[in-house]
């Protein structure tokens, strides 16, 4: 497709979710769209199935069906679907300390944090003192050993706050420790998850993934960035250019100049398990809607459903982010509905917003798995105006379908 040719929408929707489709072309014509997919589950069936417009904002390449694309944040999702894998299996425990698992993660005061609260964004730890760059991704062992020794920010339980980057590494250091295998969670996700649903989702990208299956980020650029900052809450912008420093040594590492940046083989080949998740956006949406029809297909016992759909207590804090200054809720590795960002039909939805728009989430009550990907970064925290009408079309479809 040339960059001048009208954008074509490709895929299949189930009868009755055509205005789905409608809205994911006017995406592409009036919302600023270059190239995304968006797949929709409901009650285990594939109901939607949507790709089109440019997946290379250089050479005007299409995205086409197996395209694949950094997912950012949603990644948090797909690692917290991977714990919770574990958790069914009895490889952890959501309310045993993570030093059960990792004893030199104890270390200043972090023995009795919980798997639960380091999950939940509340154990203190959102940023590292040390570069995190690819080379320092790349070595496991030598990861752990500095996150192990990190200092909590604040007194771990008491407050909330959001660990972008440190979530994941966290969770992959402590699933490694437990695992009997001592799988990685990329490898882990590839093997319990990915593999067996069939899914094309990488935390880590193996080198047989042809290139050409990647649609490439393209920064958003600086009178988009001001036209976006309108969008972004007064809190987080005020924590942005006081500037606090907290907010930025947790946004701030890895250092680089823009978020897209971070789309490049150095870093799509290492494992950072809260933000360069690779996929489709069919795969988020099938893994979200096992999740949404009882988990049975990964072997998830009722219990951890009861854990994962139960909406979290708030800690003592509140409800206010210690990073992002603004009401956040998280449990279990997942965002939650709040009055601030609300998703899925009732409280007990789950799943995870990215960086520029993504986003996958389970909505149990109506049996529905979602998941929306793009490559041109919009400049929101949640709620990009593209995916929420993808979502707003959803679930007037599914009111209305048979």
């Amino acid at each position: 497709m040339s960059h001048g040719a009208a954008p074509e929408v490709h895929g299949e929707v189930a009868r009755g979710f055509e205005r789905v489709r409608d809205t994911f072309a006017e995406n592409l014509r009036v919302r600023g769209e270059l190239g995304a997919a968006f797949a929709v589950y409901r009650g285990g069936e594939r109901v939607v199935d949507l790709w089109g417009g440019v997946g290379d904002h250089e050479t005007g390449a299409p995205w086409e069906r197996d395209s694949l694309v950094m997912t950012y944040s949603a990644t948090k999702g797909m690692t917290a679907v991977a714990l919770a894998v574990a958790r069914s299996r009895g490889i952890v425990d959501y309310e045993a300390p993570v030093a059960r698992y990792w004893p030199e993660f104890a270390q200043h005061g972090k023995a009795r944090i919980t798997v639960r609260q380091l999950l939940s964004h509340e154990a203190g730890l959102p940023f590292v003192d040390r570069r995190l760059d690819p080379a320092l991704l790349g070595d496991l062992d030598a990861l752990a050993e500095i996150l192990a020794a990190q200092r909590p920010a604040w007194t771990p339980g008491a407050r909330r706050g959001y660990h972008a980057s440190t979530l994941g590494l966290y969770a992959g250091a402590l699933l490694r420790r437990a695992d009997p295998r001592g799988r990685s969670v990329g490898r882990f996700f590839r093997e319990e998850i990915a593999g067996p649903l069939g899914v094309d989702y990488f935390i880590g990208l193996p080198s047989e993934v042809p290139r050409r299956r990647l649609a490439r980020i393209r920064p958003f650029r600086a009178w988009e960035a001001a036209l976006g900052v309108p969008r972004l809450p007064l809190g987080f912008l005020v924590a942005c250019l006081r500037p606090d420093p907290l907010t930025r040594r947790t946004l701030r590492n890895p250092r680089v100049r823009h978020p897209a940046d971070l789309d490049q083989p150095d870093f799509h080949r290492v494992e950072s398990p809260a933000s360069n998740g690779i996929g489709e956006a069919r795969a988020l949406a099938r893994v979200y809607g096992v999740l949404a029809t009882g988990g049975r297909e990964l072997g998830l016992g009722a219990g951890t459903m009861d854990a994962l759909t139960r909406y979290p207590d708030d800690p003592p804090g509140g409800r206010t982010d210690r990073v992002l200054n603004v009401e956040s809720v998280f449990s279990l590795g997942f965002s939650r509905p709040s009055a601030s960002f609300r998703f899925g039909v009732s409280r007990r939805a789950f799943g995870a917003p990215g960086a520029g728009g993504s986003f996958g989430f389970a909505d149990p009550d109506a049996g529905v798995g979602y998941g929306y990907v793009m490559n041109r970064l919009g400049y929101c925290l949640s709620d990009d105006p593209r995916e929420v009408a993808l979502r707003r079309a959803t679930y007037q479809s599914l009111r209305e379908a048979p």
